[in-house]
């Protein structure tokens, strides 16, 4: 065993999997594994009370004291030893013979030959010298292992699968699927995997995994990808199983796992570690705080950081019990965290510092005399541990073992180690600013080695704990390292032998007298942020693969030695009228290929960078007159503070550590980061998404002064952001209220926020053909021409629209008819472009008018979400979204948004000039629901497959609401703006209403339908009726009571919502799968006419209010309908705008086909038809554009 593998002599344990294996089989029948999907929605519903109280959840399990075995929860997914070890050797079986070249029939195979040939790795002299760390050599054979990349987030999956390749003999390499699809590829590809393994699929119900991740991978990587399942691998498996462990082989792998860090080449590093080293590391904590069988481990580091190893290890080789909670939920909040502490009873926590200086408010409640009961050992590393953070985590958790480890990637983790309760006798003796990393760990050596001062130098490690190496095919590269003789100053030495060879690891630190270390820092550009290592020089380099980029340099901003942001000067080819614009750009470009932790908070745009006088850039010269800059401005004459200012500076001020905070200083620049926003966002009640829109106290006291009431004190700030379905996240509305600025005209909101309004009384005795001033009548296609110029206006299915300022004003939302054709004339259709999409287009487009442009927005089942030039059919940008899309989009109302939901559950918020996300939310089911925009409270309505509708605050960036409506969500609510009410309804039958005046918002009343409702609701006017169709083809009117006003049948299903338009002001249009196209009176419910199709209908229809069929001398006219059928038929009708219901005509002289097309595939998508053009998705892969023209 290369790299330290072989010098076993000191080691009471072989391997790891001989280790798992003998602990596995003394308590088979264990608890191994909780996956926490069950109390992750405990969690999510009680969250309204301030903490988490577990003792009055009154579930059954709670009443159980932790001693009589580990807390399980309704909907909790338990996994034994025993499940845990069949899997092993299942899994680790199927492997070895996939490697042998045998055929798996889950294995999915690409075109690269020769997959699994022996690799042969090339080790050169001082490599091997760091491998023996001056123990006897061995005669065991080193062989280069294969690769298997693993892509889960934790999870019992991965759990499964790193045991099942140490116990192969071949090495891991975790892949975080959090990171950036290029991120991934470039490690496989640099790593030469040989395999990668998912998960095949989720179980249903838990939220632990991403869903519908592992297509991708398997659509662009060039090694074989295997998706494997946890019932799948506990099963028994016809074939025989390994016999043969990996520590008795004569061919031992020179490493067990590579895990690629921050390189300062400007590329990730892959560190090749080794099985010595983590068990090596285990041992030790294991005989000094030991783990015992009846505690909890909480599995909570992502699989990127080298402490996630140790973290489940530890548990599994010592049968205690792992809590594994949903990964997405901890990322959304990471106050979860406490909630996970109590309701589990957890023993072990592994946390970087960050962590628990945001959750100290937490702690410090009454009701978290569960976890300092509880919690037995605290593990801190990743980062400097202030003196002031542990003095208060020693007061906080009197009863808690509490650690301040030391190390690397490259030393398997930690190398040193200090208990804090030695912390208050070293004091005594020495004036410190951190909390020294202490003495080494057993086996490990540390040296410091430097000329300047007799107790300080660069820290260099050696020992069973160092890797292997760096991974550089078909070699593995000396670390950074240097063979020291007895003149170093050698202060652990271990062995007896004169050289020694050491990783050499950048960091410096100082001696006490006692022989504790105090960590100093570096003197290169290495950080930690967030426990975790990044090289700016490999953020600058992803900056200089922008095409349009000449240069970059990245700087850090630090308080007290801790991180604050990262900010990046770029010089660049070109510079663009809208510096934002190309900022929006790179931060784009980084984005997709570097982890969310190393994206700079900053980019500011240059000429030229400074250098120095060897010509490399001055960093100090560019650090300094930024910092001057942000001086200047911060001399701007300060506004009078009142109360509220006065509580955010406080709570600033207590997040950054620092005594004073004026109006103006921004809370990043002055040492926020993403821990300590989320203090701040806990203690004012606000979403972190709020703090980064409004960084500094001024404009956050301003921000929340306009919308709030009141705001009160402190005692009132401190809330909760959990709020449950019902109930708010403040305990005042941050809403103004309306009652006293109520709308001059009825108008209502439906979908995407369609406006309805009553004509003007001016316009009233007109006739409501002409309802707006009839501009000059123009020819067929004027609404197309390229000079025309619009005001800002979006249009959607069912005829819903909004329209931005100046059209609201100007046109009171009456319609400009742009198009009239000859009612003599005989009608047809012909495509104009088309879009490839890749796959199904179930959606419905989206079309936003902007000035003389017209841009349409949609996506399709293959995860694309594309803006289309709606003139030319060009593609203006593309998205790749986490799931499919089904749903229609919706715009915010300054039209700089475009929102949309995915099949896993996200709703996004996207740039409406490229594409990338501002912000997304995430529920906690499919979104099939189209997003509606309530602009008058700023916020976006959204149903999801999880049972709820949500209210999100898109411009404080939060979820301020949920409303339980007992079954899933697949049509838009409406919203009656002149009632102020809302109503949703859901595939229980349930219809929901729900008063929006002011916070907290009012449940009025829920009626049950008595059938599932797929559509869309839709108001009436003027008597804001709401109109609802039920899936047994029932429509049917209630009243703002929720009474019955009228009830109709028609001849088959319904899956699409009604259709109401100005241009057809006394009708809704019902589309059936019978075929048939109903008009119904809308006051009455009375048939006014029904045209029969032919093929089944599932979409809505759509009224093209820009074009008027008419007569030469005649001012009566006919409207255009486009009906879509399921079997892909594009159907244009002919209506007479006067028909009325009731009356005895004939309903063939009121509606006829004017013109048909058929496309090649079935039709899903509901139409948008504007000025004789129809827009629509096609399950042949298209979105279209169809022209109608008349001969």
């Amino acid at each position: 065993m290369a790299g330290g593998e072989a010098a076993t002599g000191k080691l009471s344990a072989c391997c790891i999997s001989h280790e798992f294996y003998k602990a596995a089989s003394r308590f088979p029948d264990k608890i191994a594994v909780i996956h926490a999907s069950g109390f992750a929605r405990i969690a999510r519903d009680f969250a309204a009370a301030r903490y988490l109280d577990v003792h009055s959840i009154g579930f059954a399990s709670l009443e159980a004291a932790p001693s009589s075995g580990p807390t399980v929860y309704d909907g909790d997914e338990c996994f034994t030893f025993s499940d845990i070890l069949s899997a092993v050797q299942n899994l680790s079986s199927r492997l070895r013979r996939i490697f042998d070249g045998a055929d798996d029939p889950y294995l999915i195979k690409t075109r690269r030959d020769n997959i699994f040939s022996e690799k042969t790795v090339h080790i050169s002299e001082p490599l091997q010298s760091s491998s023996r760390n001056g123990q006897q050599c061995t005669n065991h054979r080193n062989i280069s292992p294969k690769v298997v990349g693993i892509y889960m987030e934790p999870s019992v999956e991965y759990i499964v699968a790193v045991l099942s390749v140490l116990r192969s003999g071949e090495a891991f390499m975790p892949l975080d699927p959090t990171w950036p699809k290029s991120r991934i590829l470039s490690l496989l590809s640099s790593s030469k995997a040989d395999l990668v393994i998912g998960i095949e699929s989720p179980v249903k119900g838990n939220c632990c995994h991403k869903l519908d991740t592992l297509q991708w991978l398997i659509d662009e990587v060039t090694c074989p990808v295997l998706p494997v399942s946890m019932k799948e691998n506990i099963k028994e498996q016809s074939h025989p199983l390994l016999t043969a462990w990996p520590c008795e082989s004569e061919s031992s792998r020179s490493f067990c796992y590579l895990m690629y860090t921050s390189g300062s080449s400007g590329n990730p590093k892959g560190v090749c570690g080794t099985e010595i080293g983590l068990l090596n590391r285990f041992l030790w904590m294991q005989e000094a705080y030991p783990l015992h069988e009846g505690d909890v481990v909480l599995f909570k580091t992502a699989i990127s950081f080298i402490d996630h190893m140790q973290e489940f290890l530890g548990a599994v080789l010592t049968t205690c019990t792992l809590v594994i909670p949903p990964f997405n939920q901890l990322k959304e909040n990471i106050f979860y965290v406490i909630d996970f502490l109590q309701g589990y009873f957890i023993n072990r926590l592994v946390a970087v510092p960050s962590l628990m200086r945001a959750i100290i408010p937490s702690l410090q409640s009454p009701s978290s005399v569960v976890i300092q009961d509880s919690l037995k050992l605290l593990v801190l590393s990743g980062e400097v541990l202030h003196l002031s953070l542990c003095k208060m985590l020693l007061k906080l958790l009197p009863q808690t073992s509490i650690l301040n480890l030391y190390g690397s990637t490259e030393v398997s983790g930690d190398c040193t180690y200090f208990d804090c309760k030695r912390l208050p006798l070293i004091l005594e003796k020495e004036v410190l600013s951190s909390v020294p990393v202490g003495l080494p760990l057993s086996n490990c050596d540390v040296v410091l080695v430097g000329e300047d001062a007799p107790n300080e130098g660069e820290i260099y490690v050696g020992g069973l704990c160092v890797a292997a190496g760096y991974f550089c095919y078909p070699s593995l590269m000396p670390l950074a390292d240097e063979d020291l003789s007895p003149e170093h100053d050698i202060r652990y030495p271990s062995s007896g032998y004169g050289i020694q060879h050491y990783f050499r690891t950048g960091d410096f630190a100082r001696k006490l007298s006692n022989g504790d270390l105090v960590f100093l820092g570096r003197k290169d550009r290495t950080l930690k942020v967030n426990g975790q290592r990044v090289a700016l020089e490999e953020i600058e380099s992803a900056f200089r693969d922008h095409p349009d980029v000449v240069d970059a340099a990245v700087l850090s901003r630090e308080v007290e030695g801790e991180i604050l942001l990262l900010e990046a000067h770029v010089v660049t080819e070109k510079t663009l009228e809208n510096d934002q614009l190309l900022k929006s750009s790179l931060r784009n470009w980084v984005v997709g290929k570097l982890p969310a932790i190393m994206i700079p908070r900053r980019i500011f745009l240059t000429r030229l960078l400074p250098l120095t006088s060897s010509g490399k850039v001055d960093y100090l010269s560019l650090a300094a007159s930024t910092s001057s800059d942000q001086q200047a401005r911060v001399n701007v004459d300060e506004i009078p503070e009142d109360h509220l200012l006065e509580v955010i500076k406080k709570v600033f001020s207590d997040a950054l550590m620092i005594e004073k905070v004026s109006n103006d200083d921004d809370f990043f620049v002055m040492g926020g980061n993403s821990i300590s926003a989320a203090y701040v966002s806990f203690k004012l009640g606000i979403h972190m998404k709020f703090l980064y829109t409004f960084p500094t106290p001024l404009s956050l006291q301003m921000a929340l002064s306009s919308t709030s009431s009141s705001i009160g004190t402190d005692a009132h700030l401190r809330m909760d952001l959990r709020r449950p379905e019902e109930m708010l996240l403040s305990r005042e509305s941050r809403i103004p209220n309306f009652q006293g600025s109520k709308p001059h005209r009825r108008f209502f909101l439906a979908d995407s926020n369609r406006v309805i309004c009553n004509p003007p009384k001016k316009l009233k005795t007109e006739s409501y053909t002409y309802e707006g001033p009839l501009k000059e009548q123009s020819p067929m296609g004027s609404l197309w021409n390229p000079s025309a110029v619009h005001t800002e206006c979006s249009f959607t299915r069912c005829n819903k629209s909004m329209h931005g300022g100046l059209c609201a004003e100007n046109y009171s939302c009456d319609t400009v008819w742009s198009n009239i054709i000859q009612r003599d004339g005989k009608g047809f259709m012909r495509e104009l472009w088309k879009v490839e999409m890749d796959s199904c287009v179930d959606a419905s487009p989206l079309l936003v008018f902007k000035g003389s442009a017209l841009y349409m927005f949609i996506g399709s089942h293959s995860h694309k979400f594309v803006c289309v030039d709606g003139k030319s059919g060009v593609v203006q940008w593309e998205s790749k979204l986490e799931g499919r899309v089904e749903c229609s989009a919706a715009i915010l109302d300054d039209f700089s948004q475009i929102v949309v939901g995915c099949y896993q559950g996200i709703i996004y918020f996207l740039h409406f000039s490229n594409g990338s996300v501002c912000w997304s939310f995430q529920t906690n089911g499919e979104v099939k629901s189209q997003p509606v925009v309530d602009k008058g409270r700023h916020l976006v309505w959204c149903g999801s497959y999880d049972q709820n509708l949500y209210a999100i605050d898109y411009k404080s960036y939060r979820c301020l609401y949920k409303l339980p409506c007992g079954g899933s969500i697949f049509g838009s609510p409406a919203i009656d703006e002149m009632q102020e009410k809302l109503y949703v309804a859901s595939t229980s039958g349930h219809v929901t209403a729900l008063e929006i005046k002011i916070l907290p918002f009012k449940k009025l009343w829920e009626q049950d339908m008595g059938a599932p409702i797929f559509g869309s609701l839709s108001i009436s006017n003027p008597d804001g009726n709401i109109i609802c169709c039920l899936v047994d083809g029932i429509v049917l009117a209630l009243n703002t009571c929720g009474s019955i006003v009228w009830k109709v049948r028609t001849g088959g299903p319904i899956f699409a919502g009604p259709c109401t338009s100005q241009a057809l002001p006394s009708q809704v249009l019902i589309c059936s799968r019978d075929g048939s196209i109903y008009s119904f009176e809308m006051g009455t419910g009375n048939l006014i006419w029904k045209h029969a199709i032919g093929h089944p209908i599932t979409s809505s229809a759509y009224v093209d209010e820009n074009t008027q069929v008419m007569s030469n001398g005649s001012i009566l006219s006919d409207r255009l309908i486009c009906v879509c059928d399921s079997s892909g038929g594009i159907h244009v009708l002919t209506v007479d705008s006067n028909s009325i219901g009731g009356s005895k005509q004939n309903m063939k002289d009121i509606v006829q086909e004017f013109a048909r097309l058929d496309l090649e595939g079935n039709i899903f998508s509901s139409p948008v038809m504007i000025g004789g053009r129809i827009f629509v998705g096609c399950r042949d892969d298209h979105v279209y554009c169809i022209k109608l023209d008349v001969e």
